[in-house]
């Protein structure tokens, strides 16, 4: 097909959007391993899911057969406020970077959110309103999630808890008056509001927190509530699966002019938004269909898949949540507060950890001002502000049209433009002021981790 025909943005019909998500797990040889209960370190039943999530998304979480799940109508339409969302064609920053490679980026920043995380927000909050409960409780780290999950509960009439990781509370204000909008209780975590904060801010006077921390006080919170379930935007199957609206949708705009990616890049955390763009293309992967070379970035500061242990760990930091087995760091490693965001948590999902481990996608980890100055170069010539977060796997599909330009091929390159960063202009002014460093923890730093996880033998 003629270059030319390809247009900037390659937008979807509304009938085109997917009716289905897509259960990775399905087409998996080695599925990823069961949750563990923290006291008997037995697979977690439903039953015992269901005290802590609601029941819908109990059997999504453990149901690793089923290939697709049809998504309920209502969720559909609220999908249609700002889905489907663009695939755009990276024109200029390949111009700026004198490459041959052909880059594209899907765009999840296009609503209030700012972020992909509203796609698995409206259908958890969907599942807790079905099930007449009065509302849900989360942490959130850079603040998109919290901030989805705060439209999402407003829209369907749902009590919303969020506890915060403090240094992005206290570095973004404004994302937080956000969520306070949107009907939200916001809670700087580690707080003196529940048992397992105080216990944190006595070991740890003067945490900074983590993601880690701010789980256990929203599931304490919902634990002891009438009423109230916990949700999480990241990490777990269910997530996953939401989130795979995003590679379906890219895959589709791709079919729809011809175009195979050779390589796709996804920033990762937790893994939520990596996970829902590698969906599509893994399940052709994993089925011998077609191959890609699929890479995970992560910081350096938080560098789970690339220096982490393949082991059993709390998902928590007060370790009351049930065991993932998943590439860590140790539930007690609390990061740096750096401003890779929602990338600051201490183990990934144990579907990614799985394929990771399965060598079906590879894993890089970079320094925050590198990201910061690959999200300036986009910015100024691609016209979005991006993410913290997005702008590591900006950083790695630079890296990779540049070893293009060097070597002369003509690969197509697809990353996860996860949102815009609009609300993390202290990051930005540290930066531009020169203000920003690095932080690479030592081995002895991830000793220390390493040293609580805990003793499964399975």
């Amino acid at each position: 097909m003629s270059e030319t025909k390809i247009p900037y943005k390659i937008y979807l019909e509304e009938s085109e959007m997917p009716t289905q998500w897509y259960n990775v797990r399905a087409d998996m040889k080695n599925k990823p391993a069961p949750l563990l209960n923290p006291g008997t370190l037995q697979p977690m039943t439903a039953e015992e899911l269901g005290a802590v999530f609601c029941d819908e998304l109990v059997k999504q979480e453990l149901d690793d057969t089923t290939a697709y799940f049809d998504i309920p109508q209502e969720i559909r339409d609220f999908y249609k406020m700002y889905r489907p969302s663009p695939l755009v064609r990276a024109y200029c920053l390949e111009k700026e970077l004198d490459t041959p490679a052909k880059i594209y980026y899907k765009f999840e920043g296009n609503n209030t959110s700012g972020s992909h995380k509203l796609n698995s927000a409206i259908a958890q909050a969907y599942y807790a309103k079905q099930q007449g409960l009065k509302g849900v409780t989360t942490e959130t780290g850079a603040g998109q999630w919290g901030t989805a999950l705060s439209m999402a509960c407003a829209y369907l009439g749902l009590d919303c808890k969020v506890y915060m990781v403090k240094c992005s509370y206290e570095q973004k204000p404004f994302r937080r008056e956000v969520m306070r909008t949107y009907g939200a209780n916001v809670t700087p975590s580690p707080s003196e509001t529940t048992n397992v904060g105080r216990k944190i801010l006595a070991e740890h006077p003067g945490t900074t927190g983590s993601l880690g921390c701010a789980i256990s006080e929203a599931v304490e919170d919902a634990t002891t509530h009438e009423g109230y379930r916990y949700v999480l935007g990241s990490v777990l199957s269910q997530v996953l699966l939401h989130q795979s609206v995003i590679g379906l949708e890219t895959k589709a705009a791709l079919d729809k002019y011809s175009i195979k990616p050779d390589i796709i890049i996804g920033c990762a955390g937790g893994g939520s938004n990596l996970g829902g763009l590698i969906s599509p293309f893994m399940g052709e992967k994993l089925r011998g269909e077609n191959d890609y070379r699929i890479i995970a970035v992560e910081p350096a500061s938080c560098p789970s898949l690339t220096r982490g242990k393949y082991a059993y760990d709390f998902c928590d930091t007060g370790m009351v949540c049930p065991l993932a087995k998943m590439y860590t760091l140790g539930s007690g490693f609390i990061p740096s507060a750096n401003h890779a965001g929602g990338l600051r948590y201490h183990g990934m999902s144990s579907v990614l950890s799985q394929l990771y481990d399965d060598g079906l996608m590879e894993a890089t980890s970079v320094e925050q001002t590198a990201v910061f100055e690959a999200a300036t170069k986009f910015a100024r010539v691609e016209g979005i502000l991006p993410a913290p977060e997005s702008s590591h796997a900006i950083k790695a599909a630079i890296d990779e049209a540049m070893k293009c330009k060097e070597t002369g091929e003509e690969k197509t390159i697809v990353f996860g433009l996860t949102g815009t960063g609009y609300f993390d202009m202290v990051a930005y002014g540290k930066y531009n002021d020169g203000d920003m460093s690095d932080y690479i923890p030592t081995d002895e730093d991830l000793a220390v981790g390493f040293a609580g996880l805990p003793k499964v033998d399975l």
